[in-house]
């Protein structure tokens, strides 16, 4: 499981760039689970939460570089 502090010391563009990852592993999981072919789907909810940490954090960021 990936924490928020971790994320915190990563750059926006490695952000970005594993939010890409984690989108497409999502999206691989939802076909998985459709055909039947899917043996953990407790994956499904760990790369959910992930993803909604990483857009937390990166609106994080954002609101920093906007105040500064």
């Amino acid at each position: 499981m990936t924490e928020a502090s971790e994320l915190r010391g990563k750059s926006p563009q490695e952000l970005k760039s594993q939010l890409l990852d984690l989108k497409r592993e999502q999206f691989n999981l939802r076909f998985q689970l459709a055909t039947g072919q899917l043996e953990n789907t407790a994956r499904i909810r760990e790369v959910r939460r992930t993803i909604a940490r990483i857009k937390t954090v990166l609106h994080e960021k954002a609101r920093q570089q906007k105040a500064s």
